[in-house]
C-alpha cells in the first residue's frame, strides 16, 4: 500500500529541486526522506528519479507517476477539509482556469482578499484562451463563458455576462455610426477566426447578422486593441471594457432592433470528483466579486 507520507517526499522533491530541500519542507531529516523515497519505489517497483549530490530529476516512469502523486496528495487535503468546520476556511492548492483576458480582469483582482481568508491555500491560475481539458490537466475548476457542450462536466452558473458592441470614437467618426443591425453588413467587424455571423437578442426575436473585417483574432486582447486603434466594432464583454468606456477609448453602440446577444459565466468541474470546499470558497469569492463590480 502507498504510503502518503513517502508520497509527499516525491512530490516536495520535485518541487524543491533535491531530497533536501524535500527534507527542509517537511520537517524531516535528509535519511528519513531518502527511505521514504526508496520505500516509495519499492512499492512501485520502478524507479521515479535520478539523484545526484546536487540535483533530482525525474525518470520517464517518475514522469508518469508524477500527476498521481499531486492528486494523491491534494485528495487527502481535500478529504481531510470537507470535514473541517467551515470556519477553518480551504486548504491545499486549487488549481482553475479561465480565458486570458478574464484572469487578468477579474480573478487576479479578486486573489488578494481570497487568499488572504484562505491562509492555508494555493491558487494556481492557468490563463489560455484554447479550452483547457480540466480533467487531463487535473484542473480543480474552469470558468468558462460560453454555451456549454460537454455533458460529462458539472456547471454551475456563476453570474450573467453581458456584452457590448463597441467601436473607438476615430471608427465612428470615419465610417458613421451604424444604427440597426443590418447595417453592420457595410462596417468592419473585428471577430475571432472562422465566425461569420453576430447573434442579437430584439423586441421581435434573435437575430443574425453576417459580419465581416479585414482583422480577426483568436485572442479578445487583440480584438480589444484593434478596436481601440479604430480598426472596426467588436462586440466584448462589459467587464473587459469598462475601463475602456470610462476614458473615451471606446463607446458603445447602441442599435435599434436588437443587443449582443448575452452569454453566462459558468463554473465547471469534473464529475468524477467531489467539489471540494476549496472549490465552493472560490466560487462564492467570484460570485461576491462580480456582484460587486
Amino acid at each position: 500500500m502507498i504510503d502518503l507520507n513517502d508520497v509527499a517526499v516525491l512530490v516536495e522533491a520535485v518541487a524543491a529541486g533535491s531530497l533536501a530541500g524535500a527534507a527542509r519542507r517537511l520537517g524531516i531529516g535528509p535519511m528519513v526522506a531518502s527511505r521514504r523515497l526508496a520505500a516509495l519505489e519499492d512499492e512501485l517497483g520502478v524507479r521515479l528519479v535520478h539523484r545526484t549530490t546536487r540535483a533530482l530529476s525525474l525518470t520517464p516512469e517518475g514522469e508518469a507517476f508524477w500527476p498521481y502523486a499531486q492528486t494523491l496528495l491534494e485528495n487527502a487535503t481535500d478529504g481531510r477539509a470537507a470535514v473541517r468546520p467551515a470556519a477553518s476556511g480551504a486548504a491545499g492548492r486549487l488549481r482553475v482556469t479561465s480565458s486570458v483576458p478574464f484572469a487578468r480582469k477579474v480573478v487576479a483582482p479578486m486573489m488578494g482578499g481570497f487568499l488572504r481568508n484562505n491562509p492555508a491555500l494555493e491558487v494556481e491560475l492557468v490563463a489560455s484562451d484554447a479550452v483547457v481539458d480540466i480533467v487531463a490537466q487535473g484542473l480543480d475548476l474552469a470558468i468558462r463563458i460560453a454555451p456549454l457542450r460537454d455533458s460529462t462536466l458539472i456547471a454551475r452558473r456563476v453570474a450573467p455576462n453581458p456584452r457590448l458592441l463597441v467601436a473607438s470614437p476615430a471608427y465612428l467618426a470615419a465610417h458613421g455610426t451604424p444604427r440597426r443591425v443590418a447595417e453592420l453588413a457595410d462596417h468592419d467587424c473585428l471577430t475571432t477566426p472562422g465566425t461569420g455571423h453576430w447573434s442579437f437578442t430584439g423586441p421581435a426575436g434573435p437575430l443574425r447578422q453576417r459580419v465581416r473585417g479585414r482583422f480577426t483574432a483568436t485572442s479578445i486582447d487583440a480584438l480589444q486593441e484593434a478596436c481601440i486603434d479604430g480598426l472596426g466594432l467588436t462586440i466584448i464583454a462589459d467587464w473587459n471594457v469598462r475601463d475602456d468606456l470610462a476614458t473615451g477609448r471606446l463607446r458603445v453602440v447602441t442599435l435599434e432592433d436588437g443587443a449582443p446577444e448575452p452569454l453566462t459565466i459558468w463554473a465547471i468541474h469534473p464529475t468524477t470528483r467531489f467539489v471540494p470546499p476549496k472549490v465552493r470558497l472560490f466560487v462564492a469569492a467570484l460570485e461576491a466579486h462580480l456582484g460587486a463590480r
